[in-house]
């Protein structure tokens, strides 16, 4: 049986996409390997958001010259985003690439490693109006046994102007809702205890596709109803399409997660107008605030883009007063990277020097940990539900889980197994983690 080894890069949408492989490459006979030395066939599932992603794979391809001169036969292949993006590029540049797919051609990947198996190159990198993959169960790859990744829909038409996404990944298409139901129902029976639903921009889910079909609140609420011990949690919501409908079902339902992520990317009306966001700072505040007050407790996370074109002191100076106001439990933090195709590229110019990007990234990143340790800190000597999610990697001795509202908690595995629900009396904590003993 030929081997398969997966390397996956970027996003949790990624992560899916390679269950998916895994599955389809399953189904013809392939098994996956966690050893790469095992593996007849290596695939990088590739991410192109920012540039560091790209370079990151175009590095490793470098150290995949080794053993690809040591085995002949080594099949090397590139997934994903990357590989729609620039595949005529890797395929003069990078000879080790034997095989590119599209994240929308996964289903060809037998044919594809039958062609470069008889000694040719095959690449299919064609996106499709209507390929969700829902009718292919997930092989779970390095899965926790605890939670899982299920995508309800693919691809993006927001175009902020900075965004290559729906360039790569093409036009939204949502799965269809009994499918997904399907897929969730199996997972609990087999013990996975949360599901984290994944799309592009989850809120705009929408099955059928038409104005009469059934919005991603009503998906919400339906896979809520699948049991009371099983948490969903959901990835990513544009704030737009943020609705109030949305936060009274996550208020009705107490087994979706008390934790949304909503994408700032820019506390300046100016620069949000150039990233084509479609909402205002006000509009922005006005979520956060109807949040605050319809989930009281609820986490909030963000992401956020510095040095972005033409963004001036000012406009950064407003990005740190909308954190603030915010007050965002966890952010994702990134100085900006023009990626060739999109908006941006085309008709705005990168002109925020290097030095000044990093300096702001720096002030962002050194505001958000004090305000991460703040809110941290609030959680000292509560008591708070946390699922179990297996051992914590610094420490043998203690497991680690997540409250509802995603936090990560740190405690030690006595009388508890992944998959349970516990109570834990919060200690101490860093920026990042609560530190807690178990409740007897």
């Amino acid at each position: 049986m030929r081997k398969i080894y997966i390397e996956t890069y970027g996003c949790q949408m990624n992560l899916s996409d390679s269950e998916i492989v895994a599955s389809v490459l399953s189904q013809e006979g392939f098994s996956t390997t966690e050893d790469i030395h095992q593996a007849d066939i290596i695939l990088l599932n590739t991410c192109s958001i920012r540039d560091h992603a790209e370079q990151r794979i175009k590095k490793r391809l470098q150290q995949l010259r080794a053993m690809k001169r040591k085995r002949r036969d080594l099949v090397i292949g590139l997934l994903g985003c990357m590989a729609g993006r620039i595949q005529s590029v890797l395929a003069e540049e990078e000879p080790l690439i034997e095989l590119v797919s599209g994240p929308d051609s996964y289903r060809d990947l037998p044919q594809l490693i039958q062609q470069v198996e008889s000694g040719q190159r095959a690449i299919n990198t064609i996106l499709s109006i209507e390929e969700t993959y829902a009718d292919i169960t997930p092989v779970r790859i390095g899965s926790n046994g605890v939670s899982a990744f299920v995508s309800i829909m693919r691809g993006c038409e927001n175009f902020c102007s900075y965004c290559v996404v729906p360039f790569v990944r093409g036009k939204e298409r949502s799965r269809s809702a009994d499918s997904i139901i399907r897929e969730i129902e199996k997972l609990f029976t087999e013990g996975y205890r949360e599901v984290v639903l994944l799309g592009q921009n989850v809120n705009s889910y929408r099955w059928p596709e038409d104005d009469t079909g059934l919005d991603f609140a009503g998906l919400l609420d339906q896979v809520a109803r699948i049991s009371p011990q099983l948490r969903i949690r959901f990835a990513t919501s544009h704030p737009k399409d943020l609705s109030a409908r949305l936060l009274e079902t996550i208020a009705l339902n107490p087994n979706i997660c008390r934790a949304i992520h909503l994408p700032v990317q820019s506390g300046s009306n100016r620069i949000l107008h150039r990233m084509n966001r479609q909402y205002t700072r006000e509009d922005y505040m006005e979520r956060i605030d109807a949040i605050r007050r319809l989930i009281p407790g609820c986490t909030i996370s963000t992401d956020i883009i510095t040095g972005f074109c033409d963004e001036t002191e000012e406009d950064h100076a407003l990005t740190l007063s909308l954190m603030k106001s915010a007050a965002f439990d966890y952010a994702f933090m990134f100085s900006y990277s023009e990626r060739p195709q999109t908006l941006a590229a085309e008709t705005l110019q990168d002109n925020v020097p290097s030095l000044i990007k990093e300096r702001r990234l720096r002030e962002v990143i050194d505001l958000q940990h004090q305000i991460s340790q703040q809110s941290n800190r609030k959680d000292l000597g509560k008591i708070v539900e946390v699922l179990v999610e297996g051992e914590s990697k610094r420490l043998a001795t203690n497991f680690m889980g997540r409250t509802s509202g995603n936090k990560v908690v740190v405690f030690p595995r006595q009388h508890s197994h992944p998959g349970d629900y516990i109570r834990v009396k919060i200690i101490r904590c860093t920026s990042a983690t609560l530190i807690g003993e178990i409740c007897t």
